[in-house]
Parts: structure tokens; C-alpha cells; sequence
């Protein structure tokens, strides 16, 4: 067992950033009574012009960026031409400045500096002439992109009744001249950590399904181990080990359990294992390779790849190992199944040439081809099931990458000056 405080002291200022965060935002705030101005269920919602206008005051600049890029991602709003504005940043909000624009909603902000960053936000319905939120921030300095993210959070879930994922995380494998280390990085590529977690070969890194958690597969002194680091203690320590291959999978919803693949008897199968003794029960005994398993969401069913039919394909059973059912049909390699948060979708990467992204329902059903350049794996969901991360070499150096789930808007996250791979969007 290992105190990564003591050896990984990045990753620990990273969990701090973090807690220093949620007391950030629970400063008082007022939000107008309920209502949706963006049905995001609506495949025929229009985009809700608004207004970001530049904040005031030190880092507003920043500030305001970090909020209109957040947003724009997400495809679900028009932003009006800063240029167009007849408003100044530091006038107040009047709604006859905004209606011959078109704009639907105005968002106004200042930021004032002292021993804290204090940020004041409001945002105004332009048609009622009213507001809709407002809100005071507060933060250590160094933490600007924190707190934008965490206001972009606020307005995105008071236009839309849902949750933003502006604070998400993503956990991947970073490797520069050689050396392989596990990284963290805001859902944007920014604040990029690395965790100090090293091995020879490193992969799969999952999440505990409340973040507090990361298991990863590690060779180190030429022995796989699956491993696991808690972010509240700050322990890294080795839950399973055994001769031949053992691979990360998943945590069971209870947190209590993980499953993995191990070829420990053989071919690989797949292997229920209790984290407090390490206690392995074997779940599949196919002929044939069984790996990359992933748990549903609601915990009743298991997706994974076996190569049982004579080529790798994704397939779907009980948690108990029972009713095996096949998914893919289409290609003779498909493989690196992950859930939608919602459990009505399963990516994954298949092979048509080169390696692609695809969504399938879990019976088979509606499959969408999402990618088409270069080589594209290792898919995973975001928090809200809009947006999917993978990594691909389309641009010449493996890197990671984001998207919407319906394949819009694909972007490399990570610079080119490390080759990133096995990306894992955090569940929250």
C-alpha cells in the first residue's frame, strides 16, 4: 500500500483544487422560479440566442471566454456578435438593448480581486425583462478556470432544468519520451495533471461511480496488477495480481466489488473480485477471449467483447453471468464497449479499415457510425450521456478527443506535446 500524498503530490493538489471548489459555490444565490428555455430532449429545439458580455474587472476577460466556450460546445445556443452589442458590459441590463438583436438571454458579470477572486454573475431573460440567476463565487487565486466552469454549470442548468458537465475531469495515459503516467485534465484539455502513477505499460483507467476512486491496469517489474488510487486518502494500492494478463474492467455500482479480465487460468476470462480481500470469482468459461467489461448503469447487466462467435464483438449479460446475449454483427473486430449514463446506448470502436467509433442499443439496434479519420478508440460517455470522448491519430499523434454523442463537433483536447490515450470521462 502506498500514501500518494507522500510520492504523488500532484495528484493531491489536484483533489485539493477540488474541495476548495465545492466551497466556492455555496455561497447564496437566487434563481427565478423553474422554467425551461432549452428542451435539450428535443431533437427539434432551436439554439437560444444570447448574449456573454466580457466581465469586469480582473480575469473578466478569462472568465467570460471560459463561460461562452463551455456553452458553445454544447450546440444548444446562438451567440450574439459581441460586436453587435448596444449594451456595454458596465450599463446596466435593459431589456429594449436586447430585444433588436435577438437575443433571448443576457449574461453580466464582474470579478474583483482581494485575498479571493470574487466573481458576481447574473443572467436575464430578455422577454420578461427579468432575472433568472444570480450568484456570487469565491475562490482561492489560480482558480479562475474552476470557477468559470462551475458558473457556466449554473447558467447551462438554469436555461435547461439539467445538470452541466462543465466540471467533469478526464482521466487518460499520458506518454512523453518513453515514460507512461496516468493524467487528469478538465473536460476542455485545460489544468492538466499529472498524477505521478507510473509503469511500464499503464491502461484502462476507470472511475468509481462517485469519482472518488481510479482503477487502472499496471505492469510493473514485469507483472500486471490491477490497481486502485482513493482521492479522500490518497492511497494507491494493489488489488489484484496473478500470473498471465489482468486487465481493469469495471466497478460494480456498490463500489464495493470491481470486475476484471485475467488470464490467469488460460485464456482470458472474465472475474468478479472484491476489493476490501481481493477475493476473485471467475463469471465467464468460454472458449474463447472475454475482456473489456463494463457495467450497466443500473448494475443488472454486463457489456464485453468475446471472441466466442470466431471474431471479437461486443456481447451483453446478467451480472451473474447469465443470459449472454450478442450485440454487433457488422465488422470482424469490435471491441472497448462503455454505457450510456442513461443505459440505452453502448459505444465502442470497431474495425471498417481502420478503427471507428460507434453507438449501438444494447440490442443491437440503431448502430450510428460516428467517426471516419484515422484510427479512433477507446470511447466513453460523458456524465450526461451528450458528449464522448476517445482518443485518435487522424492528426498524425495519438490524442484525446471529445465530441457530441451524435458525432458533431470533433475536437482534439490535449496538445501534441503528449501522446495520450485510454481516455475516461469522469461520472460526474
Amino acid at each position: 500500500m502506498t500514501n500518494a500524498c507522500d510520492i504523488h503530490g500532484s495528484v493531491c493538489g489536484f483533489w485539493r483544487v477540488l474541495l476548495l471548489l465545492v466551497a466556492v459555490c455555496c455561497l447564496p444565490c437566487t434563481v427565478a422560479e423553474a422554467k425551461v428555455y432549452i428542451d435539450i430532449s428535443s431533437p427539434a429545439s432551436k439554439k437560444l440566442p444570447i448574449a456573454v458580455q466580457e466581465f469586469s474587472g480582473p480575469f473578466g476577460e478569462e472568465i467570460s471566454d471560459t463561460i461562452r466556450d463551455d456553452l458553445d460546445f454544447t450546440g444548444l445556443f446562438a451567440y450574439i456578435d459581441k460586436n453587435a452589442h448596444i449594451e456595454t458590459a458596465s450599463q446596466p441590463f435593459n431589456p429594449k438593448n436586447w430585444t433588436p438583436l435577438g437575443a433571448e438571454a443576457v449574461v453580466k458579470g464582474s470579478a474583483r480581486e482581494g485575498q479571493e477572486i470574487v466573481v458576481s454573475v447574473t443572467l436575464y431573460d430578455v422577454f420578461e425583462g427579468k432575472e433568472i440567476l444570480r450568484k456570487e463565487y469565491k475562490a482561492a487565486k489560480g482558480l479562475i478556470r474552476p470557477v468559470s466552469h462551475a458558473i457556466a454549470n449554473d447558467i447551462y442548468h438554469a436555461l435547461t432544468g439539467e445538470a452541466g458537465i462543465f466540471r467533469s475531469r478526464i482521466a487518460f495515459v499520458g506518454d512523453t519520451k518513453g515514460e507512461k503516467s496516468l493524467y487528469l485534465m478538465d473536460w476542455d484539455g485545460h489544468r492538466v495533471t499529472k498524477t505521478g502513477l507510473q509503469g511500464n505499460i499503464i491502461l484502462s483507467p476507470r472511475w468509481a461511480r462517485d469519482g472518488s476512486r481510479l482503477l487502472y491496469s499496471l505492469e510493473r517489474n514485469r507483472q500486471w496488477g490491477i490497481y486502485l488510487l482513493d482521492f479522500t486518502s490518497m492511497v494507491e494500492r494493489k488489488v489484484f495480481s496473478a500470473k498471465g494478463t489482468n486487465m481493469a474492467g469495471d466497478f460494480y455500482p456498490d463500489g464495493n466489488d470491481i470486475i476484471i479480465s485475467s488470464s490467469r487460468d488460460g485464456t482470458p476470462d472474465l472475474y468478479s473480485v472484491e476489493i476490501k480481500s481481493g477475493a476473485a470469482t471467475k463469471l465467464t468459461s468460454s472458449y474463447g477471449i472475454d475482456v473489456s467489461p463494463s457495467f450497466s448503469p443500473d448494475g443488472r447487466y454486463i457489456a464485453f467483447v468475446s471472441d466466442r462467435g470466431g471474431s471479437p464483438q461486443v456481447y451483453t449479460m446478467r451480472r451473474d453471468g447469465t443470459e449472454v446475449k450478442r450485440v454487433t454483427f457488422e465488422g470482424a473486430y469490435n471491441t472497448s464497449p462503455a454505457w450510456s449514463p442513461k443505459g440505452d446506448k453502448l459505444v465502442f470502436s470497431g474495425r471498417r479499415g481502420t478503427n471507428q467509433i460507434f453507438t449501438v442499443s444494447p440490442d443491437g439496434t440503431d448502430l450510428m457510425q460516428l467517426t471516419t479519420s484515422g484510427n479512433n478508440e477507446e470511447p466513453s460517455f460523458s456524465p450526461d450521456g451528450r458528449y464522448i470522448t476517445f482518443s485518435s491519430d487522424r492528426d498524425g499523434m495519438k490524442g484525446v478527443y471529445i465530441m457530441r454523442a451524435n458525432g458533431e463537433s470533433q475536437k482534439r483536447v490535449i496538445s501534441r506535446s503528449i501522446r495520450a490515450y485510454n481516455p475516461r470521462w469522469s461520472p460526474k
